[in-house]
């Protein structure tokens, strides 16, 4: 008698940010997604951006020693006009990259746009809606304090969906990095420093 296995694969999708840091944990069983912890870092309160840093870092290193996930689906800065807010997303971004390299933790990348995407059918979609949308896919009824929470547990199944819709993700949509070396042969201006911007 043949019985279908199914890999179980857990994902930990993150929404950085340096004030709140949103996060969401699935297990994926084939083509079924359930819902495993969903929750924030608040930073408001600490004044120094290092010591924001290195919360992220910590708390990124602990989810990840705490449910070992196989991989982390993590939301791209959006650009904007304010180039120090941009700065400091990708700062925070890049600190949860590194605690996710320092543990050999695979790491895919995603835009806000392609995010919401996946998860309502609209790139546009509000905080609220994709909010919505998860509580009726993952059936949890709380409501996060923050929706970063939601935006967090967002990253991780569209992700998911990737896999289950196409196999791959669509070229473009998404990066990833196995390890360091992955990420600094594609992210060596990052690395050595910023490059000239072009005229």
């Amino acid at each position: 008698m043949l019985q279908t296995i199914h890999k179980e694969r857990i994902i930990l999708g993150i929404d950085p940010g340096t004030a709140v840091m949103g996060y969401g944990l699935v297990k994926e069983t084939g083509p079924k997604i359930e819902l495993i912890s969903l929750g924030i870092v608040k930073m408001d309160k600490i004044d120094d951006h290092m010591l924001k840093l290195q919360r992220i870092f910590e708390k990124t290193v602990a989810l990840i020693d705490n449910y070992h996930p196989d991989c982390l689906a993590i939301e791209a800065p959006f650009y904007g006009k304010n180039i120090q807010v941009m700065l400091k997303l990708g700062r925070a971004q890049g600190v949860a990259m590194a605690a996710a390299l320092s543990r050999n933790v695979e790491i895919t990348e995603y835009a806000p746009r392609k995010i919401k995407q996946s998860i309502t059918g609209n790139g546009n979609a509000t905080k609220e809606q994709v909010a919505a949308m998860l509580q009726n896919l993952l059936s949890f009824k709380e409501t996060p304090e923050f929706l970063d929470a939601t935006d967090g547990l967002a990253v991780a199944v569209c992700h998911s969906f990737q896999k289950i819709t196409t196999g791959r993700g669509s070229s473009g949509s998404k990066k990833s990095y196995s390890g360091w070396e992955t990420f600094v042969k594609d992210n060596t201006g990052r690395v050595a420093g910023i490059g000239k911007a072009k005229k």
